[in-house]
């Protein structure tokens, strides 16, 4: 008897169960797609990108606006999305954690795609590629055409702090000097004023620097010596805003427009009469 009520009373609580559960489901799928990144951006009207300055990345010109490849990349996401974009310039070493704190929405910055970061935030599938190559001082680094020559203790690279360059560094560099910044122009400078003999940094910018600068500087190596792929990054758990940077990814690439943007701020230096 005993045994027949309390089977009768566990039926009933399995099939409240199984009953609720498409209640239950329904509401937390709609309170996720609520919370979402992307439906929270179309809400305030505003998507808020998360950036650092790299030559031809992001750039500010004469009249104090941002310009660059990934601020038209960024800029036209918006657009799609039929929201305004706001930039918030960050330093390149805090600026996941600043994702993370939710200081903007996704960050359009150039970042290669790392286990290391992966593990902190998700990545949207590649909309670029890119590498670390070296431009070194012809003065100090003369007669230099091999990474190994590089690889010494009396030899001083620099590297934006928190880039795949700096790691790029310490990985393929071990027994050279390191003097990392958290500031792309003094990077550059350092390298101008011949207090190192090289810079990592991701393609263009050392060839764009040995260009500007020919007197003093030159590439001892062709192409780069890593290759990365190149993601939005965004706070992790939030798959429909993944999906729908994704899928658009996928559009811009296949218009060829993505590839008409990169080659404008890659392959030409007519925007460089805009710069300060």
């Amino acid at each position: 008897m005993i045994g027949g009520f309390w089977s009768t009373v566990l039926c009933i609580a399995a099939w409240i169960m199984v009953s609720a559960q498409p209640a239950v489901g329904g509401e937390l799928h709609k309170k996720l797609i609520e919370e979402s990144t992307v439906e929270q951006a179309i809400k305030r009207g505003v998507l808020r990108v998360g950036m650092s300055t790299f030559v031809p990345w992001a750039m500010t010109d004469k009249a104090g606006k941002l310009i660059g490849f990934e601020i038209d990349v960024a800029t036209r996401l918006a657009q799609d999305m039929g929201v305004k974009v706001e930039f918030a310039e960050t330093k390149w070493a805090g600026i996941i954690p600043a994702l993370l704190t939710g200081k903007f929405d996704v960050i359009i910055g150039g970042m290669g795609i790392t286990a290391q970061r992966n593990l902190k935030v998700n990545f949207s599938i590649p909309y670029d590629h890119s590498g670390v190559a070296i431009v070194a001082h012809k003065q100090l680094a003369a007669g230099f055409s091999r990474l190994d020559d590089f690889n010494r203790p009396d030899v001083i690279v620099t590297a934006r702090l928190g880039s795949t360059s700096a790691a790029a560094a310490n990985k393929l560099l071990p027994k050279a000097q390191k003097r990392f910044f958290d500031d792309e122009s003094q990077v550059i400078q350092e390298l101008v004023n011949g207090k190192v003999h090289a810079l990592l940094a991701g393609t263009p910018l050392p060839a764009y620097q040995a260009l500007k600068y020919p007197d003093k500087l030159f590439q001892p190596l062709k192409g780069t010596v890593t290759k990365e792929p190149i993601g939005f990054a965004v706070r992790k758990g939030d798959f429909d805003t993944l999906n729908f940077f994704d899928n658009w990814i996928r559009v811009v690439e296949a218009e060829g427009w993505l590839a008409e943007r990169k080659a404008y701020w890659f392959e030409t230096q007519e925007w460089e009469s805009l710069l300060k």
